[in-house]
């Protein structure tokens, strides 16, 4: 198969999983969460375009990708991935503190603490 062919073939099947998304979103969530769950690089390679593209913020990416947010920003500021600092409206001030509280609660779950 050429890669032409094998190409139109991946972006013919990701039309229909786009397609059967919208109607059935369970048919396919399961997929999907599997299939980033499995792969580190893909994981990453979502979540930053994500970040990047600033549909979420360092705080939803670094829950994604299970990391701490410090952690998270050594990492960009390693890898040359521009920091964006502070919330850029109300809505994503919202998912910042919830992503503040869903890390202290797993460190709750865990039996550990903050200094």
């Amino acid at each position: 198969m050429s890669t032409k062919t094998a190409l139109a073939t991946q972006e013919w099947l990701l039309e229909e999983l786009m397609h059967i998304y919208r109607q059935h979103p369970e048919r396919v969530q399961g997929a999907l969460e599997r299939a980033l769950e499995g792969d580190e690089e893909l994981r990453w390679a979502v979540v930053v375009r994500a970040y990047l593209e600033k549909r979420i913020n360092l705080g939803k990416a670094a829950e994604l990708l299970g990391m701490h947010e410090l952690e998270l920003r050594e990492r960009f500021l390693a890898l040359g991935i521009p920091l964006r600092v502070g919330p850029a409206d109300v809505a994503e001030a919202r998912a910042e503190v919830e992503a503040v509280r869903s890390w202290f609660r797993e460190e709750e779950k865990e039996g550990t603490s903050s200094p």
